[in-house]
């Protein structure tokens, strides 16, 4: 293997999850010298390729797809910051969720249809209907979690949402 292959793979093993800019962003290699590398491991086996919410997504072959999925959620701040919350606190009304994190209703939602979708989060309903947000597998989700650390331009552009829901609130 290549010492550029090599160093691409060690970052996807670093970062699970990564999604292509990242990797560029990352790496002193130009993109297309990134593609060509990451299509030869994505071949070779060395590394799962995933599409997932407009990006795509890299990580080491030992993850399996509910995992690949969470772990594509979590780079993105908001939804780890809701999953972060009901890990704390236990099962909680939407609302109270949207107030204490900080973020808009509508964004919450955005982050619940795509955490619901992938099994993470699940919506419980009482006999008045009134629906309860709980973690499906909490002890599964706080290991990924775990294996997070984002990028300063992942961070930038969820915090950058928050602001304009913060503006449009008010």
């Amino acid at each position: 293997m290549t010492r550029t292959r090599t160093r691409i793979e060690l970052q996807i093993r670093r970062q699970p999850g990564v999604h292509f800019n990242e990797l560029v962003r990352s790496l002193e290699f130009a993109p297309g010298q990134i593609q060509y590398h990451v299509r030869q491991l994505v071949g070779g086996g060395e590394v799962v390729e995933e599409h997932l919410y407009g990006q795509t997504h890299y990580y080491p072959p030992v993850f399996e797809p509910w995992e690949r999925g969470v772990l594509a959620l979590f780079r993105r701040e908001t939804s780890r910051d809701v999953l972060g919350y009901l890990l704390e606190n236990g099962g909680c009304r939407p609302q109270t969720v949207a107030d204490d994190v900080g973020i808009a209703r509508s964004t919450l939602e955005w982050h619940l249809e795509r955490l619901v979708e992938r099994d993470v989060v699940t919506k419980e309903r009482d006999e008045r209907n009134r629906v309860t947000l709980v973690v499906t597998h909490p002890d599964r989700t706080r290991e990924l979690l775990r294996a997070i650390s984002p990028s300063i331009p992942d961070r930038f552009v969820d915090r950058f949402t928050r602001l304009v829901d913060s503006l449009l609130v008010e």
